[in-house]
């Protein structure tokens, strides 16, 4: 290879590099957000829908809400917290690591899922086919803390206490039903509308009398040396009306 043409291919790959930086969102327009996993489908939605109007792009961490808590008192790099319950993000204002107090953007709905072609019902829950019971763990995720109060509400959860199978999350929750682990579990209504889950098995929605509302709150993190407008941005976009038709979309109750 001559020396010209050897300058010409670094100014190529050099030109090709700069041309793919260019085409990827700098740090400066993308922000992370913490999730709880009853939220994931949805968010998901809602980050594609803010990312198209504004450019900047969304980094989405999932798990449960006591979970993420944890790890934003640990430092995670979290631009926004958008939990299953109003606990979590009160905990993180208390402890000085969010801008403002927490804000209520949805509250959600329960429903029984299972895996197979019969509508699962409180019902079924004791009879000797229903051998697991899959929900989330109520000392991490808001939605197995309703799911224990639901089984309790109906004079159930001494009788099928030694059925129930802990998920860490909603997320596991759901792999545990779709899998066959579980033959039944509840989880978020969301979780069942989405287009990934929608046709998989048979849900019922509970009584939503029958547990305390499930009040999902958000916060803006306070982070040293970060400018936080682009995730203030996206606090203020959850609340759109644009925001709330996804949300209406997936189950989630809005202005109520």
């Amino acid at each position: 290879m001559t020396t010209m043409n050897l300058k010409k291919n670094i100014l190529l790959c050099f030109s090709c590099m700069v041309l793919l930086t260019a085409c990827q969102p700098s740090e400066k327009n993308r922000i992370t957000v913490a999730t709880a996993a009853n939220m994931q489908f949805a968010m998901k939605a809602l980050a594609k829908d803010f990312s198209e109007k504004t450019g900047i792009a969304c980094e989405l961490v999932i798990g449960s809400s006591g979970k993420l808590t944890a790890q934003i008192r640990e430092g995670a790099p979290y631009d926004v917290f958008v939990a299953a319950d109003m606990k979590y993000p009160e905990a993180v204002y208390r402890d000085g690591l969010a801008l403002f107090p927490p804000k209520i953007y949805a509250r959600g709905k329960l429903v029984l899922w299972a895996a197979g072609e019969i509508t699962p019902s409180t019902d079924r829950l004791t009879a000797p086919e229903t051998t697991h019971i899959a929900l989330a763990n109520p000392k991490n995720a808001p939605y197995g803390t309703a799911a224990v109060e639901i089984l309790k509400h109906y004079s159930l959860w001494n009788k099928v206490k030694d059925k129930v199978v802990y998920g860490e999350s909603i997320a596991q929750t759901n792999h545990f039903i779709t899998s066959g682990a579980a033959g039944v579990g509840f989880t978020a209504m969301s979780v069942v509308l989405s287009p990934e889950m929608q046709g998989k098995g048979k849900w019922a929605e509970i009584d939503p009398e029958s547990y305390t509302p499930i009040a999902q709150g958000v916060v803006v993190i306070r982070r040293e040396n970060t400018d936080t407008l682009n995730a203030e941005r996206f606090y203020d976009y959850l609340f759109s009306p644009e925001a709330r038709e996804v949300l209406k979309d997936f189950g989630y109750l809005v202005n109520e």
